[in-house]
């Protein structure tokens, strides 16, 4: 029997960046999944602040060279790869000049939120299911971590919709109490339709709110599972509404078993949304 295919994608994984409860989770889930017998691929962004010597990291230039139009401007997509040789895992990373090579993650020194953080969410989503498609794996599930993959669920049940290589995955977004604090910029709106996403997304989302992100990625998952114990009262309302596939937080020492149950749930089940 062929393994079921899981998309690990998050914002963030240790040891590549510091030690946190959604980093820690990107890091031992999908090694645990593996080992429960799924086949998987992980993908988080390259950021500046990635020590690329420490960690190894190598491009991979036949996933390399595609260029990604976010608002009206061509962005190249670099590709890079490393290994966590302890898990038998291999970690692949969205790169390009513009968006990631700035050395730090969503910040400037002063505490400031960069002011692209909506294109290079967009430029990472895309990137990652681009590259799937170069690699011509196709995943049964992508499993979404943090704010940056917000956009995930959108893109597959959207833009992608009718893209044969995503057409019987589905997306379970984990939702932590991970936030940015100022709403993205004027043209936000704008963006979103140069992307082509439909009304319903762009009204709702447009004022570029996290929490309305979060809530918009909900309405377009499979399933959903809460990646902290406490959420606040928004998102609770968003998990407790929501009528697909749920899964209550659970401690990492049972996360990978119970997770990959739950996987083979939504793989076979079929979930209006």
């Amino acid at each position: 029997m062929e393994k079921k295919r899981i998309l690990f994608v998050s914002q963030e994984i240790t040891p590549f960046l510091p030690k946190s409860d959604l980093s820690n989770i990107a890091r031992k889930l999908p090694q645990g999944v593996q080992e429960n017998g799924k086949e998987i691929r992980v993908f988080m962004p390259r950021f500046g602040v990635i020590n690329e010597r420490r960690h190894q990291l190598h491009e991979v230039i036949r996933l390399s060279g595609m260029n990604l139009i976010i608002d009206d401007t061509d962005h190249p997509l670099i590709i890079k790869v490393a290994s966590i040789p302890t898990a038998r895992m291999q970690v692949y990373f969205i790169d390009n000049e513009e968006y990631f090579k700035r050395k730090s993650v969503f910040t400037d020194d002063s505490g400031t939120e960069h002011n692209d953080n909506d294109e290079r969410a967009m430029f990472f989503s895309r990137g990652v299911l681009e590259t799937v498609k170069k690699l011509g794996w196709k995943p049964d599930v992508i499993h979404c971590h943090g704010w940056m993959t917000s956009f995930m669920p959108m893109y597959i049940k959207d833009i992608y919709n009718n893209d044969p290589h995503f057409s019987d995955t589905k997306v379970v977004y984990s939702v932590y109490d991970n936030h940015f604090n100022e709403n993205w910029d004027a043209r936000f709106e704008e963006k979103l339709k140069f992307e082509g996403f439909n009304d319903e997304i762009v009204q709702g989302i447009k004022d570029g709110n996290c929490c309305n992100l979060h809530k918009m990625a909900i309405k377009y998952s499979d399933g959903v599972i809460k990646g902290n114990e406490e959420l606040n009262d928004e998102l609770n309302a968003a998990f407790d509404d929501f009528n697909g596939h749920k899964l209550d937080f659970h401690p990492e020492e049972s996360l990978a078993k119970v997770c990959s149950e739950f996987f083979d749930k939504v793989i076979e089940e079929e979930v209006l949304i």
